[in-house]
């Protein structure tokens, strides 16, 4: 008898979590429908309390803008930033200079310039701070219906009403931003790469 109700349990539990695997998948389809076009989103996954998004847009690639130096990223967005230059070693081949420009608070972007794309290029970051403002627009502070209208055009409020983190991925995978929600506020933004870098 106790072995029917641990295996009755166990069923339950392994059935429970198939439904909420099936639910997820059709709430991550039926995004897909309300998707804005200009991000080109190819797959949406939700578990738990992420949602990822993967996106075939240079945008995604290219949060901070398209710039040909460091410089022109530095003057064109009119903010002070604190500037430190390094090295790092890139494919094990070559060393390469990483700018990290820092804000007052803990917000920073790692970004080099590529000799093979010819454009800045972010390598990783992390924004607390409302002044510094992504190309779409998408900054600390803003309301989570706002961030989510930025990528769909409109969509049921019960989809997105449990998920605290948004992660934007490019195609590839190579590049992902991470939008992390307090309450109904963005709280910060991180981009991580997978650049080879040691």
């Amino acid at each position: 008898m106790k072995r029917m109700m641990i295996a009755a349990a166990v069923l339950l539990v392994s059935a429970t979590g198939m439904a909420q695997e099936v639910a997820s998948r059709a709430k991550a389809m039926r995004m897909m429908n309300f998707s804005r076009p200009e991000y080109q989103i190819k797959d949406i996954k939700v578990y738990t309390d992420t949602m990822t998004v993967y996106s075939l847009a240079d945008y995604v690639v290219y949060p901070l803008g398209v710039w040909e130096s460091v410089e022109a990223y530095i003057t064109g967005n009119q903010l002070s930033w604190y500037r430190d230059v390094g090295y790092k070693r890139y494919y094990d081949s070559m060393e390469v200079s990483v700018n990290r420009m820092r804000r007052g608070d803990d917000s920073y972007v790692d970004m080099y310039y590529s000799i093979w794309t010819k454009k800045v290029e972010l390598i990783g970051g992390y924004i607390a701070d409302s002044a510094v403002a992504l190309v779409n627009g998408l900054k600390v502070g803003m309301a989570k219906d706002e961030v989510f209208k930025v990528f769909f055009k409109r969509y049921p409020k019960s989809y997105t009403s449990d998920v605290a983190v948004l992660k934007v991925v490019s195609g590839a995978g190579e590049i992902a931003e991470i939008y992390t929600f307090r309450g109904q506020k963005l709280r910060h933004i991180k981009v991580e790469t997978s650049y080879k870098y040691y």
